[in-house]
Parts: C-alpha cells; structure tokens; sequence
C-alpha cells in the first residue's frame, strides 16, 4: 500500500524558515524581479534576511558574468542592500572555456552577451570553422524560437561540434510574457544528437562556486543543513538544490503556473511528484 505524502505546505511569509539557514542562494528572475520591474516584498525580504546576520548568494541562470548581472539588477532596480553577491551560469561558462585555451567558439545567442568571452583565450569563427558552439540564448529572443536554429544545429551536429550551454533554463516570465532561453536551443541540439555541457543550475559546479563564496562571506564553511535554496525552477532550482542536499522552497511563477491556477496541494503534486527532490515549502512570491 502506498504511503500517503505530507503536503508541501504554502506560505505566507518565509519568517518560519528564516532561523534554519544561514545562508539562502537565491534565484533571480521570477523571485526578485520579472525582467522589467523587482518585486518589492521580495527585495524587502532578503533585506530583513541580511540584517538579522544571514548571508544571500544570488545563484542565477543568467549567462552574463557577475559584475554584468549587477549591472543589469541596477537597472532593473533592485537594490544592493538585497544579496551578497552573484555566482551566474556565465561564470561558470566562462571557468569551463578557461580549461580550453585556444578554442574557437561560434557564439549563438545576443550581441549584449559577448562580454562573457572577455579576457578568454579563445577565437571567435562561423560555425564552419568553430570547434566548440557557446549558446547564451536566442539572438532575437522577442521574435525567435528554438526551431529557428534547426539548419545551423544539424550543420553542427553532423560534424560533432561539442556545445556548452550557458543558460539552462528553457523559458523566462519578461513582464508578463515567455520567453525561450538557451536551455531550449541546447535541448533541441540534443535532440539532432549534438552533445552539450550544462554550465548552471541544476548542475553541480554552480552550487560549488557558490558554497565558495558563501564560505568567504561566512568567514567559514557553512554546512548544506543551514542553506535554504530559493526559486521558481522545479527543474532548476529545486532539483539542483535537491542534488546538493540543500532544502528548498519553491516560488511560484508563470513558468510552471498557469493564469488562473491557484497554489494548492493538487498543483504541487503535479510539479513535484517524486518523494525526492520536493521542496520544503511553497509561496506564490517571496515576502517577510
């Protein structure tokens, strides 16, 4: 006989869970802001979090290195005083090209994401000459979709060109609309057959990186029972936190929730229906 499951409770304020950790890594986009503008319960919240002692590690999916994502927050308008610091999927890309002096990469994805190559011993080609494919995303990623790049992957794919993703997610909320990433042109690669390496969430090297620097902000090692992971990617942030034995609370967002659908038992037994891997608790946006 089955043995019937605690539900994930939903909460109102992450206060009861504040205590356990020392430390939160921290998603990006769908919990502090949603591309155009923060969310100010948010961003209060980890304020509170940081004056009580704790320490916040924004861990984001982003392709851009660290100081470009702080940039980037700036803009947006989400203040300082909200995190710590930022480990991104493009540090982590840009550690795995550091082990590949010499390459020649063909960058698919935005012009405003170039910066990622910056200082690296690398050539830039056309895809006929590249070795190695770097994909920060959709060139267009307003217009575009995956489908787009079908007949520039399969010329890749056909020559065995090895690809690193600097972008898991598939899709981002962008005020109110869905956005592909890179993580929807590398699955599509891997569908032609093409192999990709993962730079980023859920993936383990980010969540080292930034134990890291959790540890250099901490002035010690903090132990994976006093973190708490946040974030609105069930395939993201709450398996790669499940991964690293770190607890989690998942943030609902209009990636995986629909307009209209309401945050109860039923919807987070359809997002998490393994024993493993379930997050702590549930919000519909992360407030104090």
């Amino acid at each position: 006989m089955a043995v019937a499951r605690a539900p994930i409770p939903v909460l109102e304020t992450i206060a009861p869970l504040a205590g356990r950790a020392d430390a939160w890594l921290l998603d990006i986009w769908g919990v502090l802001h949603d591309g155009a503008k923060p969310f100010a319960p948010a961003v209060a919240a980890c304020e509170r979090f940081r004056a009580s002692g704790g320490h916040i590690v924004l861990l984001s999916n982003s392709p851009r290195p660290a100081p470009r994502v702080v940039a980037q927050l700036d803009g947006i308008g989400v203040a300082r005083a909200a995190y710590d610091a930022i480990v991104s999927s493009g540090d982590a890309t840009r550690l795995a090209l550091a082990h590949r002096p010499g390459v020649s990469v063909l960058h698919v994805g935005p012009e405003r994401d170039r910066p990622i190559f910056d200082g690296l011993d690398l050539t830039l080609a056309e895809a006929d000459a590249a070795e190695l494919v770097v994909c920060t995303g959709l060139a267009d990623d307003e217009r575009e979709t995956p489908d787009d790049y079908a007949e520039l992957l399969g010329r890749l794919a056909a020559r065995d060109v090895p690809m690193i993703c600097a972008n898991p997610d598939l899709k981002v909320e962008r005020a109110g609309r869905m956005i592909w990433c890179a993580g929807g042109v590398a699955a599509g690669y891997e569908r032609l057959g093409g192999s990709v390496l993962y730079a980023g969430k859920p993936y383990p090297e980010v969540y080292r990186m930034a134990a890291e620097r959790i540890a250099e902000l901490h002035g010690a090692a903090v132990p994976s029972e006093r973190l708490l992971a946040i974030g609105d990617g069930v395939a993201t942030d709450i398996l790669g936190a499940a991964r690293a034995g770190i607890a989690s609370v998942y943030i609902a967002s209009a990636v995986h929730v629909g307009a209209g659908e309401r945050l109860d038992d039923a919807l987070l037994e359809r997002l998490f229906p393994s024993p493993t891997g379930r997050p702590l608790a549930a919000m519909t946006g992360l407030r104090w």
